[in-house]
C-alpha cells in the first residue's frame, strides 16, 4: 500500500510539475506576460478575438503548438526507450538503436536538397527511418537468427550505413544553404513544429501509447529471460516484434517534426526507474511524463537563455551526460 501511495504521489507531483511549466513555458521569451493576461487572451480567443491580436498570435500560432509538441515529443522518446531497454534487456539501449534516427536523417537531408517543403521533409524522415528499421528488422530473418543480439547487431549494421549516406549527402550539399539546413535539423528543434503537423502524428503518439502500456506486464515478463517468459505462456516472438514496431515507430513520428534529439531516450528511463522501480506497469507511465516535463524545460531554456535559439540535443547532452554518469556511479554495485 505505502508502494502504491509513493507511486501515487510521484504521478501527481510529475502531472503537477508538467502543468506549471508549460505555464512558464507559454509567459516567458521574447515577448512575455503574466498568466492571468494569457488566461484571459485564450479566454478571448475562444469567444471569437479579443482586443490584444498580437498575444493570441503568440500564444495559439507560436507558443502552444511548440509547448504541445515538446511534451509529446520528450513522452514519446522517453517511453520508446524504456520499451527498448526491456525487450533488449539492455539498460544502454537507446530509441534509435535500429537505425531510425540516422534513417530519418537520410530522408530530410535528401529532402533539403531537392528543395522540398517543410511537410515533405516530415514525410520523407518518416518514411526514410521506418525503412531503416525495417531492414534492421529483416536482417536477422535473412540470417536465420531471431535472437536479440542479432536484431542489436543489424540495427548496428543499418545504423552505420544510413550514417555514412547522410555524411555523403552534406558532402554533395550546398555549403551556403543546404548544409546548415541539414545540420540544424540533425541537431533537433520544435521551433517549427505546427498545430497541423502535431494532429498529423497524434494518432501514432496515442495509439502507440496505450499498446505500449498495454503490453507493459509481458515486458515484465520478458525482462525476466527468454526461458522464463516461454514457461509463463508469453509468445517472446508476437511481443518483442509489436513493442518493437510500435516504438520504432512512434521514434520516427518524433524524428520527423523534430530532428534527431539524444539522451532523453536513454537517461529518462533510468530516472523512472530511480523514482518507481522497475515494474514496466508503473515505470513507463513515469518515464513518459518524466520525458515530456524534461523536453519542456529543455526547450524552454533553449529559446530563453541566450537571443539565439540553442539547438535541443546540445542541451540535452550537457545536461543528460552528467545525469548518466551520476545514474552510473550510485548504481555501481549492481553494474558487472
Amino acid at each position: 500500500m505505502q508502494t502504491f501511495r509513493s507511486y501515487k504521489a510521484v504521478i501527481i507531483f510529475l502531472i503537477v510539475a508538467t502543468l506549471g511549466a508549460a505555464v512558464i513555458a507559454l509567459c516567458v521569451g521574447r515577448f512575455s506576460f503574466v498568466p492571468s493576461e494569457a488566461f484571459r487572451a485564450i479566454v478571448d480567443h475562444f469567444r471569437g478575438g479579443g482586443e490584444n491580436e498580437a498575444m493570441e498570435n503568440v500564444i495559439f500560432v507560436l507558443r502552444l503548438p511548440r509547448i504541445f509538441g515538446a511534451i509529446l515529443i520528450g513522452a514519446c522518446l522517453a517511453l520508446s526507450g524504456a520499451v527498448y531497454q526491456s525487450v533488449f534487456r539492455n539498460p544502454l539501449v537507446s530509441p534509435d538503436i535500429l537505425g531510425v534516427s540516422s534513417g530519418a536523417s537520410v530522408g530530410a537531408a535528401l529532402s533539403i536538397i531537392v528543395g522540398g517543403s517543410i511537410f515533405f521533409r516530415q514525410i520523407s524522415a518518416f518514411a526514410v527511418g521506418l525503412l531503416a528499421v525495417t531492414i534492421s528488422v529483416a536482417i536477422p530473418k535473412i540470417m536465420k537468427n531471431s535472437s536479440t543480439l542479432m536484431l542489436v547487431l543489424s540495427g548496428t549494421i543499418v545504423n552505420g550505413f544510413m550514417s555514412s549516406l547522410c555524411t555523403l549527402l552534406k558532402f554533395v550539399a550546398d555549403e551556403e544553404t543546404q548544409l546548415s539546413t541539414i545540420i540544424y535539423w540533425q541537431m533537433g528543434s520544435v521551433a517549427s513544429v505546427k498545430t497541423d503537423t502535431l494532429l498529423a502524428v497524434l494518432p501514432v503518439f496515442v495509439g502507440g501509447a496505450v499498446i505500449l502500456l498495454l503490453l507493459s506486464w509481458q515486458l515484465n515478463i520478458i525482462s525476466f529471460g527468454e526461458s522464463e517468459a516461454r514457461t509463463l505462456g508469453v509468445n517472446l516472438k508476437v511481443i518483442r516484434t509489436l513493442t518493437i514496431a510500435v516504438a520504432s515507430m512512434m521514434t520516427a513520428s518524433a524524428v520527423c517534426i523534430s530532428g534527431t534529439i539524444g539522451w532523453i531516450g536513454l537517461v529518462i528511463p533510468h530516472l523512472g526507474r530511480l523514482l518507481v522501480g522497475s515494474d514496466n506497469t508503473k515505470m513507463l507511465p513515469c518515464a513518459m511524463l518524466m520525458g515530456g516535463l524534461f523536453l519542456l524545460l529543455i526547450d524552454t531554456v533553449a529559446r530563453t537563455a541566450t537571443a539565439l535559439e540553442i539547438p535541443l540535443s546540445i542541451l540535452t547532452g550537457v545536461i543528460g551526460a552528467p545525469i548518466y554518469a551520476w545514474l552510473l556511479w550510485k548504481q555501481k554495485a549492481k553494474v558487472t
